[in-house]
This record gives structure tokens, sequence and C-alpha cells, in this order.
């Protein structure tokens, strides 16, 4: 008999829940103070997690969120690249 392997959970910054990593993209804010998308997941720094749905990221821009959890500036055009990454999920 095979053991399961455990699927890694985290949470959305946005919504509160805990999803499967994969499902998830995270954003990571490093000791220089730059702010960057992390398609690995194992980038160094201060990470956070959302959702991969449009509707939730224009909610973490609305909210500042993501400046409040990772105590950065976010540059804007991030947001639009984290739209283009959820919109590709979609095709997949």
């Amino acid at each position: 008999m095979g053991k399961n392997k455990k699927i890694p959970l985290r949470k959305c910054i946005v919504t509160q829940e805990m999803k499967p990593k994969q499902e998830l993209i995270r954003i990571v804010r490093n000791k220089e103070g730059e702010v960057f998308i992390d398609e690995t997941g194992k980038k160094n720094g201060r990470g956070a997690y959302l959702s991969r749905d449009k509707d939730i990221i224009e909610k973490a821009r609305k909210s500042n969120v993501l400046k409040h959890h990772l105590k950065a500036e976010i540059d804007p055009a991030l947001y639009d690249e984290l739209k283009n990454l959820a919109e590709g999920a979609k095709h997949e």
C-alpha cells in the first residue's frame, strides 16, 4: 500500500480560503523590497497567495491587501500580470 502524498495547502489572502498550493499564485517581496510573481513557489522572501481568479485579483487591487500583507508598494502592472496568469490558468 502506497502512502497518500500530502498536498500542501495555502490561504488566499483575499478570500481566506485554504486551497492546494497549485491553485494559487504566489507573490513575493524580497529583502531589497522588490515585489514580483513567484511561479516556482520557491523564491526567498515574504510570500502571499492569491486565488487564480480575475475577480479576486481585482478585489486585491481595490482593497490594497497585497500592500498591507507584504508591507511594500505594489506596482499596478503587477495586477495586470496576475490577471494574465489567471486567464492562462483557465485555458489549460
